[in-house]
Protein backbone atom coordinates (compact mmCIF):
# COMPACT_ATOMS: atom_id res chain seq x y z
CA UNK A 1 0.00 0.00 0.00
CA UNK A 2 2.97 2.20 0.79
CA UNK A 3 4.59 1.72 -2.61
CA UNK A 4 1.33 2.20 -4.12
CA UNK A 5 1.09 5.61 -2.18
CA UNK A 6 4.35 6.30 -2.88
CA UNK A 7 4.06 6.12 -7.01
CA UNK A 8 0.77 7.97 -6.94
CA UNK A 9 3.01 11.14 -5.83
CA UNK A 10 5.64 10.86 -8.82
CA UNK A 11 3.76 12.71 -11.45
CA UNK A 12 2.40 15.14 -9.33
CA UNK A 13 5.48 16.12 -7.42
CA UNK A 14 8.28 16.66 -10.11
CA UNK A 15 8.86 20.01 -10.94
CA UNK A 16 5.51 21.49 -10.95
CA UNK A 17 5.05 24.97 -8.91
CA UNK A 18 3.10 24.83 -5.16
CA UNK A 19 -0.98 24.60 -5.81
CA UNK A 20 -3.37 25.83 -2.89
CA UNK A 21 -4.17 23.09 -0.58
CA UNK A 22 -6.21 21.69 1.68
CA UNK A 23 -2.60 21.24 3.87
CA UNK A 24 -2.10 24.58 3.73
CA UNK A 25 -5.03 26.09 5.42
CA UNK A 26 -4.37 23.57 8.28
CA UNK A 27 -0.96 24.49 8.49
CA UNK A 28 -1.41 28.20 8.94
CA UNK A 29 -4.46 28.11 10.40
CA UNK A 30 -4.89 24.97 12.27
CA UNK A 31 -3.14 25.79 15.45
CA UNK A 32 -5.25 28.34 16.29
CA UNK A 33 -8.90 27.07 15.34
CA UNK A 34 -7.52 23.59 17.79
CA UNK A 35 -7.09 27.12 20.66
CA UNK A 36 -10.19 28.31 19.70
CA UNK A 37 -12.49 24.55 19.24
CA UNK A 38 -13.03 21.65 21.24
CA UNK A 39 -12.20 18.78 19.11
CA UNK A 40 -13.07 14.98 19.41
CA UNK A 41 -9.70 13.18 18.70
CA UNK A 42 -10.60 11.77 15.50
CA UNK A 43 -10.22 15.49 14.11
CA UNK A 44 -6.69 15.95 15.23
CA UNK A 45 -5.74 12.73 13.81
CA UNK A 46 -7.60 13.52 10.12
CA UNK A 47 -5.79 17.26 10.64
CA UNK A 48 -2.38 16.05 11.31
CA UNK A 49 -2.44 13.46 8.40
CA UNK A 50 -3.67 16.05 6.07
CA UNK A 51 -0.69 18.49 7.20
CA UNK A 52 2.07 15.56 7.28
CA UNK A 53 0.99 13.94 3.51
CA UNK A 54 3.56 13.52 0.98
CA UNK A 55 6.34 15.29 3.32
CA UNK A 56 9.77 13.71 4.68
CA UNK A 57 7.63 13.57 8.11
CA UNK A 58 6.82 10.44 6.75
CA UNK A 59 9.67 9.52 4.62
CA UNK A 60 10.02 7.81 1.53
CA UNK A 61 11.97 6.92 -1.67
CA UNK A 62 14.56 8.69 -3.55
CA UNK A 63 14.33 7.84 -6.71
CA UNK A 64 16.87 8.29 -9.68
CA UNK A 65 16.55 8.17 -13.40
CA UNK A 66 18.34 5.53 -15.06
CA UNK A 67 19.92 7.60 -18.30
CA UNK A 68 20.44 11.22 -16.83
CA UNK A 69 21.18 10.98 -13.36
CA UNK A 70 18.13 13.05 -11.93
CA UNK A 71 17.13 12.75 -8.38
CA UNK A 72 13.92 13.39 -6.75
CA UNK A 73 12.15 12.34 -3.62
CA UNK A 74 8.70 11.18 -3.59
CA UNK A 75 7.26 11.19 -0.04
CA UNK A 76 4.72 8.82 0.96
CA UNK A 77 0.85 9.75 1.53
CA UNK A 78 -0.76 9.52 4.60
CA UNK A 79 -3.61 7.30 3.61
CA UNK A 80 -6.27 8.70 5.59
CA UNK A 81 -9.48 8.71 3.63
CA UNK A 82 -10.31 12.30 4.41
CA UNK A 83 -7.31 13.21 2.41
CA UNK A 84 -7.78 15.05 -0.94
CA UNK A 85 -4.56 13.55 -2.09
CA UNK A 86 -4.83 10.12 -0.83
CA UNK A 87 -7.88 8.50 -2.78
CA UNK A 88 -6.92 8.12 -6.67
CA UNK A 89 -4.77 4.71 -6.67
CA UNK A 90 -7.55 3.70 -4.15
CA UNK A 91 -10.16 4.18 -6.09
CA UNK A 92 -8.60 2.97 -9.55
CA UNK A 93 -7.96 -0.63 -8.09
CA UNK A 94 -11.50 -0.27 -6.38
CA UNK A 95 -13.53 0.33 -9.78
CA UNK A 96 -11.13 -2.06 -11.24
CA UNK A 97 -12.58 -4.76 -8.66
CA UNK A 98 -16.56 -2.93 -9.75
CA UNK A 99 -15.71 -3.53 -13.35
CA UNK A 100 -15.92 -7.47 -13.10
CA UNK A 101 -18.75 -7.22 -11.31
CA UNK A 102 -21.22 -5.71 -13.77
CA UNK A 103 -24.48 -7.00 -15.09
CA UNK A 104 -25.52 -6.65 -18.70
CA UNK A 105 -28.76 -4.53 -17.87
CA UNK A 106 -29.46 -1.30 -17.16
CA UNK A 107 -28.82 0.46 -14.01
CA UNK A 108 -30.27 3.19 -11.82
CA UNK A 109 -29.56 5.86 -9.58
CA UNK A 110 -31.48 6.64 -6.13
CA UNK A 111 -30.48 9.01 -4.10
CA UNK A 112 -32.11 8.94 -0.04
CA UNK A 113 -31.41 12.75 1.68
CA UNK A 114 -32.14 12.97 5.30
CA UNK A 115 -33.76 16.19 5.90
CA UNK A 116 -32.17 19.26 7.51
CA UNK A 117 -33.85 19.10 10.26
CA UNK A 118 -31.78 16.21 11.91
CA UNK A 119 -28.82 18.00 11.16
CA UNK A 120 -28.70 19.03 15.04
CA UNK A 121 -29.50 15.69 16.31
CA UNK A 122 -26.58 13.79 13.46
CA UNK A 123 -23.95 15.68 14.64
CA UNK A 124 -24.33 14.37 18.41
CA UNK A 125 -24.77 11.14 16.81
CA UNK A 126 -23.28 10.27 14.15
CA UNK A 127 -22.34 6.65 14.27
CA UNK A 128 -26.30 6.01 15.58
CA UNK A 129 -28.07 8.31 12.58
CA UNK A 130 -25.74 6.82 9.88
CA UNK A 131 -26.53 3.13 10.63
CA UNK A 132 -30.66 4.06 10.72
CA UNK A 133 -29.56 5.89 7.00
CA UNK A 134 -28.11 2.57 5.79
CA UNK A 135 -30.52 0.04 7.71
CA UNK A 136 -33.52 2.12 6.76
CA UNK A 137 -32.67 2.38 2.93
CA UNK A 138 -31.72 -0.94 2.30
CA UNK A 139 -34.77 -2.67 4.00
CA UNK A 140 -36.90 0.11 1.62
CA UNK A 141 -35.00 -1.02 -1.43
CA UNK A 142 -35.05 -4.82 -0.73
CA UNK A 143 -38.79 -4.58 0.55
CA UNK A 144 -39.78 -2.72 -3.00
CA UNK A 145 -37.78 -5.84 -4.53
CA UNK A 146 -39.76 -8.34 -3.04
CA UNK A 147 -42.95 -6.47 -3.55
CA UNK A 148 -42.86 -5.51 -7.19
CA UNK A 149 -40.07 -7.69 -8.80
CA UNK A 150 -41.01 -11.22 -6.92
CA UNK A 151 -36.75 -11.19 -5.91
CA UNK A 152 -34.06 -9.85 -4.51
CA UNK A 153 -32.81 -6.77 -5.89
CA UNK A 154 -28.76 -6.08 -5.41
CA UNK A 155 -27.44 -2.51 -4.72
CA UNK A 156 -24.29 -0.56 -3.99
CA UNK A 157 -24.57 2.43 -1.20
CA UNK A 158 -22.11 5.48 -0.97
CA UNK A 159 -22.48 7.91 1.71
CA UNK A 160 -21.93 11.38 1.88
CA UNK A 161 -22.59 13.99 4.38
CA UNK A 162 -21.95 17.17 2.35
CA UNK A 163 -23.16 19.47 0.08
CA UNK A 164 -21.14 21.78 -2.52
CA UNK A 165 -20.66 24.62 0.13
CA UNK A 166 -19.41 22.04 2.74
CA UNK A 167 -23.07 22.81 4.35
CA UNK A 168 -24.37 19.13 6.11
CA UNK A 169 -26.72 16.61 3.56
CA UNK A 170 -26.66 13.74 4.32
CA UNK A 171 -27.33 11.50 1.84
CA UNK A 172 -26.85 8.03 0.45
CA UNK A 173 -26.51 6.87 -3.35
CA UNK A 174 -27.71 3.73 -4.23
CA UNK A 175 -26.51 1.91 -7.76
CA UNK A 176 -28.56 -0.58 -8.33
CA UNK A 177 -29.31 -2.92 -11.32
CA UNK A 178 -32.36 -3.29 -13.22
CA UNK A 179 -33.67 -6.24 -11.86
CA UNK A 180 -33.88 -9.43 -8.58
CA UNK A 181 -32.79 -12.28 -8.73
CA UNK A 182 -35.43 -15.01 -7.08
CA UNK A 183 -35.12 -17.04 -4.02
CA UNK A 184 -34.41 -20.39 -5.49
CA UNK A 185 -31.79 -18.65 -7.87
CA UNK A 186 -33.11 -20.06 -10.95
CA UNK A 187 -34.81 -16.72 -12.81
CA UNK A 188 -34.08 -13.15 -12.92
CA UNK A 189 -36.73 -10.85 -13.31
CA UNK A 190 -36.04 -7.75 -14.74
CA UNK A 191 -37.91 -4.12 -14.06
CA UNK A 192 -40.63 -3.47 -16.27
CA UNK A 193 -39.79 0.38 -16.39
CA UNK A 194 -37.21 1.89 -18.69
CA UNK A 195 -37.17 5.16 -17.16
CA UNK A 196 -37.08 4.22 -13.21
CA UNK A 197 -36.98 1.13 -11.19
CA UNK A 198 -39.45 2.16 -8.36
CA UNK A 199 -41.89 5.02 -8.08
CA UNK A 200 -39.61 7.80 -5.71
CA UNK A 201 -42.51 9.03 -4.08
CA UNK A 202 -43.76 5.02 -2.41
CA UNK A 203 -39.76 5.09 -1.74
CA UNK A 204 -39.87 7.77 0.20
CA UNK A 205 -43.06 7.43 2.51
CA UNK A 206 -41.51 4.26 3.08
CA UNK A 207 -38.22 5.49 4.01
CA UNK A 208 -39.34 7.95 5.82
CA UNK A 209 -41.66 5.35 7.98
CA UNK A 210 -38.34 3.22 8.64
CA UNK A 211 -35.95 6.04 9.45
CA UNK A 212 -38.85 7.46 11.95
CA UNK A 213 -39.66 4.04 13.63
CA UNK A 214 -35.75 3.02 14.00
CA UNK A 215 -35.14 6.52 15.84
CA UNK A 216 -37.68 6.23 18.13
CA UNK A 217 -36.10 3.34 19.32
CA UNK A 218 -32.75 4.49 19.65
CA UNK A 219 -34.75 6.86 21.71
CA UNK A 220 -36.12 4.88 24.03
CA UNK A 221 -33.00 2.80 24.57
CA UNK A 222 -31.44 5.63 25.51
CA UNK A 223 -28.72 5.81 22.46
CA UNK A 224 -28.79 9.24 21.74
CA UNK A 225 -27.12 12.04 22.66
CA UNK A 226 -28.24 15.40 23.06
CA UNK A 227 -25.66 17.98 22.84
CA UNK A 228 -26.06 21.61 21.54
CA UNK A 229 -28.73 22.75 19.44
CA UNK A 230 -29.89 19.28 19.92
CA UNK A 231 -30.45 19.17 23.63
CA UNK A 232 -34.12 21.17 22.92
CA UNK A 233 -34.86 17.61 21.65
CA UNK A 234 -33.82 15.56 24.88
CA UNK A 235 -37.10 15.75 26.64
CA UNK A 236 -39.77 13.19 25.41
CA UNK A 237 -41.95 16.29 24.80
CA UNK A 238 -39.32 17.85 22.53
CA UNK A 239 -38.04 14.63 20.61
CA UNK A 240 -41.63 13.48 19.54
CA UNK A 241 -42.05 17.38 18.44
CA UNK A 242 -39.26 16.35 16.22
CA UNK A 243 -40.62 13.20 15.12
CA UNK A 244 -44.45 14.43 14.54
CA UNK A 245 -42.35 17.39 12.65
CA UNK A 246 -40.88 15.02 10.47
CA UNK A 247 -43.32 12.76 9.49
CA UNK A 248 -45.37 16.11 8.17
CA UNK A 249 -42.23 16.76 5.88
CA UNK A 250 -42.16 15.19 2.33
CA UNK A 251 -38.75 13.20 2.19
CA UNK A 252 -36.42 13.59 -0.83
CA UNK A 253 -35.59 10.51 -2.55
CA UNK A 254 -34.63 11.30 -6.08
CA UNK A 255 -33.86 9.41 -9.26
CA UNK A 256 -31.13 10.16 -11.24
CA UNK A 257 -31.91 9.36 -15.40
CA UNK A 258 -31.07 5.50 -16.03
CA UNK A 259 -27.29 5.00 -16.51
CA UNK A 260 -26.68 5.21 -20.45
CA UNK A 261 -25.07 1.32 -20.47
CA UNK A 262 -23.41 -0.44 -17.51
CA UNK A 263 -19.80 1.06 -18.81
CA UNK A 264 -21.06 4.68 -17.45
CA UNK A 265 -21.57 2.69 -14.66
CA UNK A 266 -17.82 2.47 -13.48
CA UNK A 267 -17.35 6.01 -14.16
CA UNK A 268 -19.80 7.07 -11.84
CA UNK A 269 -18.63 4.92 -9.23
CA UNK A 270 -15.23 6.44 -9.69
CA UNK A 271 -16.69 9.51 -8.74
CA UNK A 272 -18.86 8.55 -5.64
CA UNK A 273 -17.19 5.99 -3.91
CA UNK A 274 -13.81 7.70 -3.05
CA UNK A 275 -15.10 11.72 -3.36
CA UNK A 276 -14.43 13.72 -0.15
CA UNK A 277 -15.87 17.14 0.92
CA UNK A 278 -13.51 18.92 -1.09
CA UNK A 279 -10.78 18.85 -3.56
CA UNK A 280 -7.51 20.84 -3.94
CA UNK A 281 -8.46 22.33 -7.36
CA UNK A 282 -11.52 23.89 -5.98
CA UNK A 283 -9.32 26.07 -3.60
CA UNK A 284 -8.50 29.27 -5.54
CA UNK A 285 -7.64 31.83 -2.82
CA UNK A 286 -6.21 31.96 0.71
CA UNK A 287 -5.90 35.51 1.56
CA UNK A 288 -6.37 37.54 5.32
CA UNK A 289 -7.76 35.18 7.00
CA UNK A 290 -10.09 34.37 4.21
CA UNK A 291 -10.83 30.92 1.94
CA UNK A 292 -12.33 31.02 -1.61
CA UNK A 293 -13.13 28.14 -3.28
CA UNK A 294 -15.26 26.69 -5.85
CA UNK A 295 -19.04 25.20 -6.04
CA UNK A 296 -21.76 24.24 -8.36
CA UNK A 297 -25.09 25.79 -7.72
CA UNK A 298 -27.67 22.91 -8.35
CA UNK A 299 -30.57 25.61 -8.22
CA UNK A 300 -28.42 27.49 -10.90
CA UNK A 301 -28.50 25.42 -13.80
CA UNK A 302 -25.08 23.89 -11.47
CA UNK A 303 -23.29 27.08 -12.25
CA UNK A 304 -20.11 27.58 -11.07
CA UNK A 305 -19.71 29.93 -8.50
CA UNK A 306 -17.03 30.97 -5.66
CA UNK A 307 -17.80 31.29 -1.77
CA UNK A 308 -15.41 32.96 0.70
CA UNK A 309 -15.25 31.85 3.84
CA UNK A 310 -13.60 32.73 7.01
CA UNK A 311 -10.23 29.99 7.70
CA UNK A 312 -12.06 29.18 10.83
CA UNK A 313 -15.32 28.49 9.22
CA UNK A 314 -14.26 26.63 6.45
CA UNK A 315 -12.46 24.40 8.63
CA UNK A 316 -15.28 23.46 10.78
CA UNK A 317 -17.18 22.85 7.73
CA UNK A 318 -14.34 20.45 6.70
CA UNK A 319 -14.59 19.12 10.24
CA UNK A 320 -18.30 18.27 10.44
CA UNK A 321 -17.86 15.20 7.43
CA UNK A 322 -15.26 13.54 9.14
CA UNK A 323 -16.84 9.81 9.80
CA UNK A 324 -16.31 8.14 13.01
CA UNK A 325 -13.32 5.88 13.03
CA UNK A 326 -13.49 2.67 10.63
CA UNK A 327 -16.93 4.08 10.07
CA UNK A 328 -17.99 1.66 6.53
CA UNK A 329 -19.53 4.14 4.00
CA UNK A 330 -19.32 1.86 0.86
CA UNK A 331 -21.97 -1.57 1.52
CA UNK A 332 -23.20 -4.00 -0.80
CA UNK A 333 -26.74 -5.25 -0.13
CA UNK A 334 -28.85 -7.88 -1.59
CA UNK A 335 -27.79 -10.40 -3.84
CA UNK A 336 -24.44 -8.19 -4.12
CA UNK A 337 -23.74 -8.43 -0.52
CA UNK A 338 -20.53 -9.43 0.68
CA UNK A 339 -21.04 -12.94 1.51
CA UNK A 340 -22.56 -14.15 -2.00
CA UNK A 341 -22.21 -11.72 -3.75
CA UNK A 342 -18.92 -13.91 -6.35
CA UNK A 343 -21.87 -16.67 -6.81
CA UNK A 344 -24.33 -14.42 -6.38
CA UNK A 345 -23.14 -12.15 -9.78
CA UNK A 346 -21.94 -15.79 -11.72
CA UNK A 347 -25.52 -17.28 -11.37
CA UNK A 348 -27.55 -14.19 -12.51
CA UNK A 349 -25.09 -13.74 -15.94
CA UNK A 350 -25.50 -17.21 -16.16
CA UNK A 351 -29.09 -16.88 -16.11
CA UNK A 352 -28.82 -13.89 -18.65
CA UNK A 353 -26.58 -16.06 -21.37
CA UNK A 354 -23.36 -13.86 -20.28
CA UNK A 355 -20.04 -15.53 -19.33
CA UNK A 356 -19.68 -15.75 -15.50
CA UNK A 357 -16.77 -14.29 -13.45
CA UNK A 358 -14.49 -17.26 -13.02
CA UNK A 359 -12.73 -15.14 -10.32
CA UNK A 360 -9.48 -14.89 -11.57
CA UNK A 361 -8.42 -11.24 -11.40
CA UNK A 362 -4.57 -9.60 -12.37
CA UNK A 363 -3.38 -6.88 -9.64
CA UNK A 364 -2.38 -4.21 -11.57
CA UNK A 365 0.83 -2.08 -10.32
CA UNK A 366 -0.39 1.60 -9.88
CA UNK A 367 1.87 2.50 -13.45
CA UNK A 368 0.53 0.15 -15.25
CA UNK A 369 -3.70 1.08 -14.13
CA UNK A 370 -2.21 5.15 -14.79
CA UNK A 371 -0.61 3.80 -18.35
CA UNK A 372 -3.54 2.08 -19.24
CA UNK A 373 -6.19 4.76 -18.41
CA UNK A 374 -3.84 8.38 -19.14
CA UNK A 375 -1.21 6.31 -21.38
CA UNK A 376 1.20 8.31 -19.44
CA UNK A 377 3.87 6.76 -18.19
CA UNK A 378 4.61 8.21 -14.26
CA UNK A 379 8.43 6.34 -14.23
CA UNK A 380 9.14 8.08 -17.10
CA UNK A 381 11.93 11.19 -16.10
CA UNK A 382 10.93 14.08 -16.14
CA UNK A 383 13.87 15.69 -17.32
CA UNK A 384 15.31 13.81 -20.10
CA UNK A 385 11.50 12.01 -21.13
CA UNK A 386 13.55 8.78 -21.73
CA UNK A 387 14.92 7.23 -18.38
CA UNK A 388 13.28 5.36 -15.90
CA UNK A 389 13.34 6.64 -12.09
CA UNK A 390 13.95 4.40 -9.98
CA UNK A 391 14.20 3.55 -6.62
CA UNK A 392 17.84 4.90 -5.04
CA UNK A 393 17.35 4.81 -1.61
CA UNK A 394 14.91 5.16 1.08
CA UNK A 395 14.28 8.16 3.12
CA UNK A 396 13.69 7.57 6.61
CA UNK A 397 10.90 8.97 8.79
CA UNK A 398 11.39 12.32 10.86
CA UNK A 399 13.86 12.89 8.59
CA UNK A 400 15.90 16.73 7.96
CA UNK A 401 14.07 17.63 5.23
CA UNK A 402 10.83 18.23 7.75
CA UNK A 403 11.27 21.43 8.71
CA UNK A 404 11.45 22.76 5.31
CA UNK A 405 8.52 20.27 3.84
CA UNK A 406 6.23 21.41 6.69
CA UNK A 407 7.19 25.06 6.59
CA UNK A 408 4.07 27.12 5.75
CA UNK A 409 4.44 28.21 2.24
CA UNK A 410 3.39 31.31 1.01
CA UNK A 411 -0.89 31.23 -0.13
CA UNK A 412 -1.13 33.02 -2.94
CA UNK A 413 -4.55 33.66 -5.54
CA UNK A 414 -4.87 30.75 -8.02
CA UNK A 415 -7.57 31.44 -9.68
Amino acid sequence: MVLAHTVETLEGSLAKPHKLELADIFRQFGDNYRRTHKMPLSHHKVMHAVKICRTSYLGGHMRKCSLCGYEHPTYNSCGNRHCPKCQSIARLHWVKRREEELLPVNYFHNVFTLPHRLNGLTRSNKKTIYDILFRSVSETLLEFGENELGGRVGFLAIFHTWDQKLCQHIHLHCIIPSGALTGDRKRWTGSPHADFLFSVRALSAVFRGKFLCYLKEAYVNGKLTFAGKSSQFESEDGFYSLINALYKEDWVVYSKRPFAGPERVIDSLGRYAFRIAISNDRIKCVRDGMVTFTYRDRKDDNIKKEITLSAGEFIRRFLTHVLPDSYTRIRHFGFLANRNRRDNISCVKSLLGVSPYDGKRKEQSAQEIMLELTGKDILKCPRCKAGTMTLHHLIPRFSVWVDSQLSKPELVDTS
